[in-house]
């Protein structure tokens, strides 16, 4: 057992030969490296395979065991101080590595297909290998410097994949914009650090809970420094798992690669916040008001992250959103001490939206076939429907991701997501009810993703004739609709509603962001035929290869059995026991004594919590079949979407057209953070800036240039005053001698009168 552990300490390490290899072979051997490139992935696949394998290996044991394995070496000795780097493997660093690396082969083996046609495929494979590299290094780590150090490493892969297309102008602003946000919380994840240091001594984990701990009790520490430096280190959690208020980066973050926002942003970086909480749960527990504070932030986000995904027209941003609402469900468990089902909804999460985002990358290579390179159509919910015939399997894929995720038993979401709702109720019931809430909101914006996805007829076609030039014809065909009066299929209003898409609603609303009802009266043919005898072919949505189809897979049947971990089955003494407690023994045993966490299983009460649940979730798939149901276009549901709030509104009068709109508003801009931010901190710090270098350039540097211009000034004067009469330049110097004179008969009192 001893050597198992030993052996592991490589995990960190195994992955980084190939990202190196890549680099060097691009640079010094460019063709012969090309020609290689699917090797570097099969090398890769069967190294995180590798790895894998080990993670189940030592979970098992640490099951049977509950034993915790820490290995450390001295970096740097200096006086009092030493830096040292170790490698921990406990019950949290196990489970982190199986998630790890099971989310990132699947992503792998997608991404071979997805990425083919790239110029930059082994770029890309270069940057998703050193991206798992920092991630194994970060779960691994025994102390905060190390966390901190990988922590930063990770950082900059997300820069540089979400900004993988970096000639493309949003691409370049998102992945910016994602790296100066988590430099926020980094910077205040390192000053919480260097705190800790100040207080304890020491970084290591290990010495690190039980001297806090000890100082808390015994009240030997300003309690309010140690909750400053307990909310640094959360704000670090709060950049990185795209929290309230620095949670702005994360929809944005979806320019790259689909397969990135399926590794990136579903499974591992984006958990790296809530990992890096569940590891100082210890420490952070004896400390009420931040368990309070990170409560509170929890909800605040799972609750905006719900509500904006409402009006997402991108689907990759409405999946961004959802992650956002689903971490803020994680931190608001952890922020209540519900450590494990924290946990549990980490890793159920994980596999759902991982699923999630590689089915929605399936939609979008087989949208791309239609509409071409272009995100702003392949992406469009509204250019979509009918899909379900095209994409079968996919479609498949994509509802049983939706399912859990809204919380539909068997399925893992629903294990975990439950528990959370009733833990909920015993903190705090107006949090419950937000959480509740949220819940119904999660079920009908995924209904509604995929309905307008799957669901009517299709309504993106491409045409071509023989022997011209390939163009896009947009059908806007109203599922079924076609020939009755005053419904006919309209290319005008397509291209008005893209328009209007564009077109951001002002903030005082002074316009209204809708379709012209006239429109729908105009009339343009689906398509015209220049030559009879010329044969039309029509290409239509397909399925994708099977390469991309096996992750789907393998990642369903993770979705339909992962909830399993969570469950409680009886022992033959009757005690109720769950892997997943069992695996968290050693971690649970950590937290002081009257916080221990207490596993048990009332079979009535959660048979009554469950059906509470799933009947708000049934609610939900109800409310979003009402306003989308499949009768109607993508387009169509959007606009009879507005005119039935808008008649409701006007005949029952229940809120005023104004209101409806800013609300509406407030939600399609994303609750204005992106204006907060660009009005009062980019454009204040650039005022600021401007300010300060007007104050360098007038005063600072202008009080010794002023003396320079003076002095330059009388030189030049004085100049012009010499005529070449000596008996003048003696006059002047004796009238010089007689002040000085005066001056010093005066006393030394120097005053001119």
């Amino acid at each position: 057992m001893e050597y198992t552990y030993q052996y592991s300490q490589i995990i960190p390490f195994i992955l980084l030969p190939v990202p190196i290899v890549i680099g060097v072979g691009l640079l010094l051997f460019p063709t012969a490296t090309k020609d290689l490139r699917r090797m570097w992935v099969f090398i890769s696949i069967l190294i995180l395979s590798i790895v894998m394998s080990f993670s189940i290996y030592l979970v098992i044991q640490e099951k049977n065991n509950s034993s915790i394995y820490l290995s450390i070496w001295s970096w740097t000795i200096n006086n009092d101080f030493s830096l040292e780097f170790g490698y921990l493997v406990d019950p949290l660093t196990s489970i982190m590595l199986i998630l790890i690396t099971t989310v990132a082969i699947m992503v792998l083996i997608y991404s071979d297909n997805y990425m083919s046609h790239d110029e930059g495929y082994l770029r890309f494979f270069a940057y998703m290998i050193f991206f798992n590299t920092s991630m194994l290094g970060l779960v691994t780590s025994s102390n905060l410097i190390q966390i901190y150090f990988f922590w930063e490493l990770v950082g900059m892969c997300s820069y540089l994949l979400i900004g993988f297309w970096f000639t493309r102008p949003t691409a370049a602003n998102a992945c910016q914009k994602a790296f100066v946000t988590n430099r926020v919380g980094d910077f205040g994840l390192l000053l919480g650090i260097l705190g800790l240091y100040w207080i304890t001594g020491s970084l290591e984990f290990r010495d690190l809970f039980e001297i806090v701990n000890n100082l808390v009790y015994d009240n030997e520490v300003n309690f309010l420094f140690a909750s400053l430096c307990a909310f640094l280190l959360f704000a670090g959690a709060i950049a990185k798992s795209a929290q309230f208020p620095l949670h702005v980066w994360l929809p944005d973050a979806m320019e790259g690669p689909t397969p990135i926002s399926a590794l990136i942003h579903a499974a591992t970086m984006v958990a790296a916040g809530i990992f890096l909480i569940a590891r100082l749960f210890p420490l952070l527990i004896v400390l009420p008001y931040i368990m309070n504070l990170i409560a509170l932030i929890g909800i605040i986000t799972l609750f905006l992250g719900s509500t904006f995904a409402l009006a997402q027209k991108d689907i990759k941003r409405g999946l961004a959103y959802s992650t956002m609402s689903q971490l803020g469900y994680m931190m608001f468990a952890l922020g209540m001490g519900s450590y494990r089902t924290a946990l549990f909804h980490l890793i159920t999460h994980a596999y759902s939206k991982a699923l999630l985002f590689l089915g929605s990358g399936s939609i979008i290579h087989s949208m791309e076939t239609i509409v071409g390179y272009s995100p702003d159509k392949s992406q469009s919910l509204i250019l979509m429907g009918g899909l379900r015939k095209q994409v079968p399997m996919t479609k498949t894929f994509f509802l049983v991701g939706t399912l859990s995720l809204c919380g539909i038993p068997p399925l893992g979401c629903f294990w975990s997501k439950d528990e959370i709702l009733v833990d909920s109720w015993l903190y705090s019931p107006i949090f419950a009810i937000i959480a509740y809430s949220t819940a119904a909101l999660t079920v009908f914006y995924m209904f509604r993703i995929y309905l307008l996805t799957f669901e009517g007829h299709l309504n993106v076609y491409f045409q071509t004739y023989s022997g011209k030039k390939k163009r896009s014809v947009y059908s806007i065909s109203l599922w079924g609709m076609e020939g009755k009066k005053g419904v006919k299929n309209n290319f005008s209003l397509l291209l008005l509603l893209i328009r209007n898409n564009e077109k951001r609603i002002p903030f005082f609303f002074k316009e209204k962001n809708r379709i012209n009802s006239n429109v729908r009266s105009m009339t343009v043919p689906f398509f015209t035929i220049p030559n009879f005898r010329t044969k039309n072919t029509f290409y239509y949505p397909h399925e994708s290869d099977n390469n991309m189809l096996f992750p789907m897979l393998l990642l369903s049947l993770f979705t339909f059995f992962i909830g399993l971990i969570g469950i409680p089955f009886f022992n033959p003494k009757g005690l109720p026991i769950d892997i997943l407690s069992r695996v968290l023994t050693p971690s649970i045993n950590l937290l002081p004594q009257k916080h221990k966490i207490v596993t048990g299983w009332d079979w009535y009460e959660f048979l009554t919590n469950a059906t509470f649940s799933v009947s708000i979730a049934f609610f939900g798939i109800l409310i979003a079949s009402f306003f989308y149901k499949p009768v109607y276009s993508s387009l169509a549901n959007f606009y009879l979407f507005n005119s039935f709030v808008k008649s409701i509104s006007n005949k029952l009068k229940l809120v005023d057209e104004k209101i409806k709109y800013s609300i509406y508003a407030w939600v399609y801009n994303r609750g204005y953070f992106d204006f907060f931010y660009r009005a009062f901190l980019i454009q204040g710090i650039r005022f600021f800036a401007e300010v300060v270098h007007f104050f360098d350039r007038r005063i600072i540097d202008g009080i010794p240039n002023g003396f320079g211009i003076a002095s330059f000034l009388v030189a030049e004067s004085f100049k012009y005053l010499g005529g070449g009469r000596i008996s003048s330049y003696i006059l002047v110097y004796v009238f010089y001698i007689l002040i000085f004179l005066v001056i010093l008969i005066d006393g030394g009192n120097l005053f001119f009168l």
